[in-house]
């Protein structure tokens, strides 16, 4: 981009960095297109071949080209389709998670904490870091609620899918009937988001300090050094009392703080188009059922795609793909059918 190149631009890091950004995201876009036009051209060199040539052999190879060269086209014609759909301007961003068990009383704080575990096996398979914020634990192991961030290029993309109510059916470690029992536990996925794109006044925050009753150990117990935040015009609250000095959990929940009060303005702007919200997924309100896994059948379901894999051992340990990858499909090409009637009207 000719304007990269520019002195006023390139003195001004935030106008710099955005115009790389806005790059990096049409050069797909260019290089399909370019290919394209490379793959049009060639079928009319064939075509002009076809007519004008009388050699056997050369008519043949023109054939071929023919066929190579609208092949080519069709699959670059859906891939710059694929390129064109709207792209969700917090796909890159790191998320913060909340988990917290639903109905189901201690089995499902038990649930919560499996589902905890399963996606950080996730992010380990791809090489994210986590970050424990706060958690709050049951005497048998589970977890009421945990927080926890996910830094990664692309987290958001893909674990966006999983907000939502997650359901279990199992017989209970706590049930010595042996009755199957149903349980749930609520996914929150928010985007992390930056300092500019949520004002926060000062001094609408009060901060409380505390000390940590969670996994910081003896050191963190002794000293007041967990964070309470409490935004006064909204009455959220956020706390962080993972880190050892108050500082780090400050910092921590201010980050989540800034988080909610984004998903609180998103959703509002969602339910401005809800006619969007049937059309396509990774959207979900967290009262929406999304999955069952069902323990007894080895099977996981989810029903945005009424899609039922065997494989809930693998799943559980952070083999996540199996279910992100088809709910990725399913939602471009809502994406793309929406894209094209778009263009009918």
């Amino acid at each position: 981009m000719k304007s990269l190149t520019e002195p006023d631009i390139v003195s001004d890091i935030t106008k710099y960095t955005k115009l790389i950004r806005e790059q990096a995201e049409l050069e797909p876009i260019y290089k399909a297109y370019k290919a394209y036009c490379e793959a049009e051209a060639q079928e009319q060199d064939a075509l002009t071949l076809l007519a004008s040539e009388q050699d056997a052999d050369l008519l043949e190879m023109a054939k071929e080209e023919l066929q190579d060269a609208k092949q080519k086209q069709a699959e670059l014609a859906d891939k710059i389709k694929l390129l064109l759909i709207p792209k969700d301007e917090n796909d890159d961003k790191n998320i913060i998670m909340e988990i917290r068990g639903g109905a189901g009383g201690e089995e499902a704080a038990l649930f919560a904490s499996e589902l905890y575990r399963m996606y950080i096996s996730y992010a380990e398979r791809r090489g994210w870091r986590t970050e424990l914020v706060s958690v709050n634990e049951t005497g048998l192991g589970g977890f009421k609620e945990v927080v926890f961030i996910v830094n990664g290029k692309g987290a958001y993309s893909r674990l966006k899918y999983e907000a939502g109510v997650h359901r279990v059916q199992r017989v209970p470690e706590t049930e010595s009937g042996g009755r199957i029992h149903t349980s749930t536990a609520t996914v929150a996925v928010m985007p992390e988001v930056e300092d500019v794109q949520v004002e926060i006044n000062p001094a609408d925050i009060k901060m409380e300090v505390f000390r940590s009753s969670g996994a910081g150990g003896q050191h963190i117990n002794k000293t007041s050094s967990a964070v309470r935040l409490i935004h006064i015009p909204t009455g959220l609250v956020a706390e962080c009392q993972e880190e050892r000095s108050q500082l780090q959990n400050r910092e921590k929940a201010m980050r989540l703080l800034r988080a909610r009060l984004y998903e609180i303005e998103a959703t509002k702007q969602h339910e401005q188009l809800a006619d969007e919200k049937h059309e396509q997924l990774g959207t979900g309100d967290r009262s929406e059922k999304i999955r069952t896994y069902n323990f007894p059948q080895g099977r996981v379901t989810d029903h945005r795609i009424k899609l039922t894999l065997y494989s809930i051992d693998d799943i559980m340990h952070g083999n996540l793909d199996l279910v992100i990858d088809p709910l990725i499909t399913a939602d471009q090409a809502a994406k793309l059918a929406k894209l094209d009637q778009d263009q009918i009207l």
